[in-house]
């Protein structure tokens, strides 16, 4: 039977789209949710809070999308054990939320970045990267203007500790590579139950080799097990 997937709509995102051919391409089902609804579809397996620029990124990115309607019932899916995952402002929108630690800053050059990025794989020990092995290198797009992750000391303790924090940044040998300013490169996290997920690359933009990498396919199938 083919997983289901609600994808997030808010004004401004933009990654939907490619968000839901990635994974219809995976043979999955697929429906786009808008983000004044109050419930998510019935009977899904995972809900995506793609890319974009919700609500403009006025105040701070994800700040405002926190609030739509729909984020109550996402908020209940992934308390229920339902998985989730944030690209980019999605990524955003869930720190803002308070599904996943820490915050997202101004990159550190204060520009935005567009490019292929190199990704060291952290933790496999989560459905969203089973398919991939600790240390190995793996490429994907990244497209941020507030990308740079902080936490604080004891957060960051706590994301080691409990083996959360899933992808750091890197050149293609391995070594940390930091684009944006993140504390300890860090480019992914999840959550102490390891059903929420969040990372600034975008694995649905790394699914077809003219697009300069296939990485995304194997990311995002882990869902699918």
């Amino acid at each position: 039977m083919a997983k289901r997937v609600a994808i997030l709509q808010f004004p401004g995102t933009n990654c939907e789209l490619d968000t839901q051919y990635a994974f219809k391409k995976l043979g999955c089902e697929t429906e786009i949710v808008w983000h004044k609804n109050n419930k998510l579809p019935e009977n899904i397996d995972l809900v995506v809070v793609p890319g974009g620029f919700s609500y403009g990124d006025y105040l701070r990115s994800g700040a405002i999308a926190r609030f739509a309607p729909i984020m109550q019932d996402v908020a209940n899916f992934a308390q229920n054990g339902g998985n989730v995952l944030g690209i980019c402002n999605g990524f955003q929108i869930l720190v803002e939320a308070h599904l996943l630690p820490g915050a997202m800053m101004r990159n550190e050059n204060l520009h935005f970045i567009s490019k292929q990025q190199y990704l060291k794989v952290e933790n496999i020990d989560n459905k969203f990267l089973a398919n991939l092995n600790i240390g190995e290198i793996i490429k994907a797009p990244i497209a941020h203007a507030e990308g740079k992750f902080f936490i604080d000391e004891n957060g960051l303790s706590e994301l080691k500790e409990n083996n959360q924090i899933i992808l750091r940044y890197c050149d293609a040998t391995g070594e940390l590579s930091n684009p944006n300013g993140s504390i300890e490169s860090i480019a992914g996290i999840c959550n102490r139950e390891r059903n929420v997920f969040g990372l600034m690359p975008h694995p649905e933009r790394a699914i077809e080799t003219i697009l300069g990498s296939t990485d995304g396919i194997r990311m995002l199938e882990g869902f699918l097990k």
